[in-house]
């Protein structure tokens, strides 16, 4: 008897009376399984039965020819035949008593039976198919990222270990990246903006890797790469050239850029399975972020990885809690930009938040100093600046939401940012607060 990916299962008998009213067999209902779990008790119990049968399909998708896959071993005279298919192949089943049709009664009993099976069976197929096509997006959503289109953690982890077991004596390169400063992204330009920023980085990542390299975002701004049958000296360039590449985002119709750390290890130079291999990348990683970050380095021995989270406090947790109105713009004689502004500015200046405070400024630190004191304090900032004085004082109007003024005394200092170029951090003192507090400061 042959074994095939289908079988029959016998079920619900149909008996009929003859002249003496005595119950005989003459019909059964049958439904499509897997042959091999049941198709030897299904044909044990037609042979019980006495019935012929021939099972065939066809030879290709594609093809009309049938080839038979399981058979009795008598004859079939004319037999009833029943077509399915199963995905893209066609399948005929035919069965027939052993001493041939007795009655016209006999044959349209198992017509109809027939009938009611191509119903079932269609039912079951196509709740089948459903289930598995269910089943395949589950799949994918699970190890997928859904705002980058590449493995999560949990799909990256799987495919990793499988890759290596795979292949447990060739050489693997795994990567541990993220973006410099992403914090200060999300609360500069919004978290809609930071997703584009991770889609552009993923992007990029799949632009410039080679289709074999598995690609993963761990969570948040980090992302990782596993290159398989390579050492560190082989791919020491490739990661450099990626990780000084320009990166960006679009925001308001211009190219805002980015830039990222990576560190990298190889196995099984420095490490014995997949854990400890991106431990040693993470190490690498870490040590980046100490020496000031942009940068690209291999694992070595000796350094030791740490919580990156730990190297400061996030960007929007100090600038909140400053005792003080703090904003920052950029640093341009032309063309300042607003880039920032903390909960307590908006609050001495009356702005319900950043939104309102660009709309109505049109995002320009120019636009918030009184237009008779413009030109001349914008000259005396720059004048300081000019004079190697990067950390000034200068007293003006502040203008506030409502159209007024405030007389304010801001605290300047200039300094470089790889994002940015040349921007401006600035505290806000209210003016006529400081008389009243230090009136006798004031008066010496």
């Amino acid at each position: 008897m042959k074994q095939s990916g289908s079988g029959i299962a016998v079920r619900n008998p149909v008996y009929l009376k003859d002249e003496n009213g005595q119950d005989y067999f003459w019909g059964f209902t049958i439904v499509i399984l897997r042959v091999p779990d049941i198709f030897s008790d299904t044909i044990q119990a037609l042979s019980n039965f006495g019935y012929e049968y021939r099972l065939s399909k066809t030879d290709a998708p594609w093809s009309n020819a049938y080839k038979i896959v399981d058979q009795s071993d008598g004859p079939l005279t004319h037999p009833v035949s029943y077509a399915f298919t199963i995905g893209e192949e066609s399948w005929r089943f035919e069965v027939t008593p052993e001493n041939g049709w007795e009655n016209s009664t006999l044959t349209a009993t198992v017509i109809g039976i027939f009938l009611a099976i191509t119903l079932l069976f269609s039912v079951l197929t196509r709740v089948w198919l459903v289930s598995k096509e269910n089943k395949n997006k589950f799949q994918i959503l699970a190890h997928t990222d859904s705002l980058t289109a590449i493995y999560n953690r949990y799909g990256f982890d799987e495919a990793a270990e499988k890759m290596m077991d795979k292949n447990p004596k060739a050489h693997f390169v795994a990567a541990l990246l993220d973006i410099d400063d992403f914090k200060f992204i999300n609360d500069i330009y919004g978290h809609g903006y930071g997703d584009r920023a991770l889609r552009n980085l993923a992007d990029s990542m799949k632009a410039f890797f080679p289709p074999d390299a598995l690609l993963g975002r761990n969570g948040g701004d980090e992302f990782c790469i596993l290159l398989q049958n390579t050492a560190c000296e082989d791919v020491k360039e490739q990661l450099q050239q990626f990780t000084s590449l320009p990166k960006t985002f679009l925001c308001r119709g211009k190219e805002q850029h980015f830039y990222i750390s990576l560190g990298y290890a190889e196995y099984p130079t420095f490490a014995s399975n997949r854990s400890q291999l991106m431990r040693c990348a993470d190490a690498a990683l870490y040590e980046i972020k100490l020496h000031g970050k942009n940068g690209c380095m291999p694992y070595r021995e000796g350094l030791h990885s740490g919580v990156r989270k730990q190297l400061g406090f996030a960007f929007k947790d100090v600038s909140e809690h400053l005792p003080g109105a703090f904003i920052i713009y950029k640093a341009d004689r032309t063309e300042d930009e607003l880039f920032y502004a903390n909960h307590e500015f908006l609050h001495m200046t009356g702005y319900k938040n950043m939104d309102e405070l660009f709309q109505l400024t049109e995002k320009s630190f120019r636009n918030l100093i009184r237009k008779d004191e413009q030109q001349q304090i914008e000259a005396s900032i720059w004048e300081q600046i000019d004079n190697g004085n990067e950390n000034d004082y200068i007293h003006f109007h502040l203008r506030k939401a409502d159209g007024s003024y405030l007389s304010v005394l801001d605290h300047g200092r200039i300094v470089e940012s790889q994002q940015y170029g040349k921007v401006f951090y600035v505290l806000f003192m209210d003016w006529d607060d400081m008389h009243i507090h230090y009136n006798d400061k004031f008066s010496e």
